[in-house]
């Protein structure tokens, strides 16, 4: 009976026991599988499945696993030394390591999902830790009431706060951004600026725009003649600007959606608005500054956007900044502007100045209009004053200028000989031109209909002056032609042949002129250029000869318009004297007159070579080279008789004369060359002696205004010497000469 009992008894101990156990693993330990840092900030970051987090430093953790809704607390952290045989046991097993272990968890673990919660975790600050920065610290999960290390994952304190590769501080987000704008809004100004305009457009203002302006597409041509490949250079770096820009915002702001708004708002007034507004209204002035940053651009860029504009240049054959309408629509104006009176170009002047300009806004004033009284006579004087003032209609008034009773054709002076003296009004009767009279207030378009028809050219502008107490009338205020109605259509200057327009880039006052002058009659100096009966005419062309001209009045100075008169100087080459040919002989090479000058004899002419070469020996070393049309020598022969010795002067100015070599003179009157010219072909040339040029400069005086360039009279031995050749000229010449001898003697 006791055994029984007391089997009994053992019975009930092993199912009370049995319970107990099975009532213990009913309930399942948390199974941890992974973890992973949550939204990771500032220098804590993971690599390589090691957790680097600074001192004092706090973040979360999300573990993943199931049955993750344990007792608390069954998460701890525990370190052991790395690289060391404590490490390769468990340190969760020990109570301290846990305890001393410098990462603590904070707060419960919170489950918001079925398989992950998240985890606070607190890096705890020590002056003294063991292992140092060699501790490695393990998740330590309590299962089965044991700790137990979990995964492979590991955590370890950073104490060099190096943070991971890609860390930006606030710092260098503060800068960065800034600096990012600055660069996206510099490149898109380049953009803009550079190829604001296409070449066509760059090359008119090349050849037809200011200096300035010149100058400014000179520097852009090298740069813009590669568009395309400039064009995918700005274009790519400014795409990468703007998407780094993006990245740094997120890194700013924490948030997808407002890193979007805030780089698209920035991008769009610092980078896009802005350089709009600039290259608007100095686009063209900034370029040339900006070019160099466009080569760097195309430099850093080149292995990219080279090859990708050279296909764009093969495939499309232009430029993709400029654009096919515009193109198209130049092409339509050209289309249309080359018939006048086309629809198009009447709706553009009915909407432009033709419709809201008058003739009186237009019109040339009466008094600087070019008129003639009707009492003057046609000789030569009056043609060549109309002639020289290049106009083909000349008004002729009676009495005073504002009655304008005839008007004159220069096409009407075809037939009419000078040496005739025929009357202005025998010839303005014959042809009888209608006058054309329009009020001041006629529309310029109305104008121009009236020219289309033909009748006239030309227009007398008038009003109706009802001032004062007397009767009305009709007041003259000018001229208005159909050039100025052209002019006004095309906002610029109509210049041609006739208007005397020298584009000079340094206007200089002329140096007076030290030549000795007598005053004499201006039909006297005219004569000297009349040809004398009996003398061959020369055989230049009038195209060769306008040439001269030209070349005459504007490279040499002693030729300029402001010394000799443009017609003055036009008789003066027409002179069969002046106007001379050296014939080559061949099988005398070194005959005296194939000389036009020789070294040390003194000459008193210049000449300037048209045709032909001539050979050219300077200085005492005997230096030879050959030269050709234009080019001119003895120009200081014309002037004050010096002793210099002077090398020959091409199509340059001649130099200064050297004051110090006066000791070399030969005489104290005339001019000798250090060099000699001697003929190699047949030549032509101009031939002007000191005499000749002297008469010229007084004829130009006669004709000029009350303000000629200055000219000082030396009365000296050359005066003397002019006046003695003058006497052979004729009798009434001779008279006037020796009274000018007296006086000067």
């Amino acid at each position: 009976m006791v055994a029984s009992l007391a089997g009994l008894r053992f019975l009930l101990m092993i199912l009370l026991l049995c319970g107990i156990r099975y009532g213990a693993c009913s309930q399942e330990a948390p199974l941890v599988l992974g973890l992973r840092l949550e939204e990771p900030a500032g220098l804590v970051c993971m690599k390589e499945r090691t957790i680097w987090a600074p001192e004092g430093t706090t973040f979360r953790l999300r573990l993943f696993g199931t049955e993750l809704n344990g007792s608390w607390p069954w998460v701890a952290f525990a370190g052991a030394a790395g690289g060391t045989a404590e490490a390769a046991l468990d340190p969760c097993g020990q109570e301290s390591k846990r305890q001393e272990s410098a990462f603590q968890v904070t707060d419960e673990f919170r489950k918001d999902d079925e398989l992950s919660g998240l985890l606070t975790v607190e890096v705890r600050r020590s002056s003294i830790r063991t292992g140092g920065d060699k501790t490695l610290h393990r998740l330590c999960v309590l299962s089965g009431g044991s700790w137990a290390s979990v995964g492979l994952d590991t955590l370890r304190i950073d104490t060099d706060k190096h943070g991971p590769t890609d860390y930006i501080p606030s710092w260098g987000l503060a800068v960065l951004i800034p600096l990012l704008l600055l660069v996206c809004g510099v490149l898109r100004t380049v953009n803009l600026s550079l190829l604001w305009l296409d070449p066509v457009e760059l090359y008119v203002l090349h050849s037809c725009g200011s200096e300035e302006e010149k100058r400014a597409a000179k520097r852009l041509e090298p740069v813009r003649r590669r568009g395309n490949f400039l064009t995918c250079s700005l274009l790519f770096l400014c795409a990468v600007g703007h998407s780094v820009l993006g990245v740094l915002l997120f890194r700013a702001l924490g948030s997808i959606t407002s890193a979007v708004f805030t780089s698209g708002f920035l991008i769009f007034f610092l980078a896009e608005l802005l350089p709009h507004i600039l290259c608007s209204g100095y686009g063209f002035q900034m370029a040339p500054t900006l070019t160099w940053l466009a080569q760097v651009c195309m430099v850093l860029t080149c292995p990219l956007s080279c090859p990708l504009g050279l296909i764009l240049d093969l495939a499309l054959r232009r430029d993709i900044s400029t654009c096919g309408i515009s193109e198209r629509a130049m092409e339509m104006i050209r289309t249309s502007v080359n018939d006048p009176y086309s629809e198009f170009v009447k709706e553009e002047f009915s909407r432009g100045t033709l419709r809201s300009k008058t003739v009186e806004d237009i019109l040339t004033p009466l008094k600087d209009c070019f008129m003639l009284p009707s009492t003057v006579i046609l000789d030569f004087s009056t043609m060549s004053d109309i002639m020289q003032s290049g106009y083909t209609r000349v008004p002729i008034y009676e009495e005073e200028r504002s009655n304008i009773v005839e008007i004159l054709y220069v096409k009407d002076l075809a037939l009419v000989d000078p040496d005739d003296c025929t009357p202005m009004t025998t010839i303005t009767k014959f042809y009888n031109h209608p006058l054309h009279f329009v009020f001041n207030d006629t529309k310029l378009d109305a104008m121009l209909e009236e020219f289309k028809k033909g009748n006239s050219h030309m227009a007398i502008v008038q009003k109706v002056n009802n001032e004062g107490e007397g009767d009305p009338f009709y007041e003259v205020l000018g001229l208005v032609t159909l050039e100025d109605v052209i002019e006004e259509i095309i906002k610029s200057e109509i210049l041609d042949e006739s208007d005397g327009y020298l584009d000079r880039k340094v206007k200089r006052p002329l140096a007076p002129l030290e030549i000795p002058l007598e005053p004499r009659g201006a039909h006297e100096e005219f004569s000297l250029f009349k040809p004398p009966e009996g003398e061959p005419k020369i055989r230049t062309s009038p195209q060769l000869l306008l040439a001269t001209h030209r070349f005459l009045s504007r490279e040499v100075e002693h030729f300029s318009p402001g010394r000799v008169s443009e017609k003055v100087l036009f008789h003066l080459l027409r002179h069969p004297s002046v106007n001379q040919e050296v014939h080559f002989d061949p099988s005398n090479r070194l005959s005296p007159g194939h000389y036009l000058y020789t070294r040390n004899h003194p000459v008193d002419y210049f000449i300037l070579l048209l045709q032909g070469r001539v050979e050219v020996e300077i200085g005492k070393e005997g230096l030879k080279f050959e030269n050709g049309a234009f080019t001119y020598y003895g120009v200081s022969a014309l002037t004050l008789p010096s002793s210099v010795h002077q090398s020959p002067v091409s199509t340059q100015r001649h130099s200064p004369r050297d004051p110090f070599e006066s000791a070399e003179a030969t005489s104290p009157s005339s001019y000798c060359p250090d060099y000699t010219v001697r003929a190699l072909t047949d030549l032509q040339l101009i031939r002007v002696t000191r005499l000749q040029y002297l008469n010229a400069l007084m004829a130009s005086r006669a004709g000029q205004s009350p303000d000629p360039p200055e000219v000082k009279i030396l009365p000296n031995s050359q005066t003397k010497l002019l006046n003695d050749r003058n006497t052979t000229q004729g009798g009434s010449r001779a008279q006037e000469s020796s009274t000018e001898e007296e006086a000067h003697g």
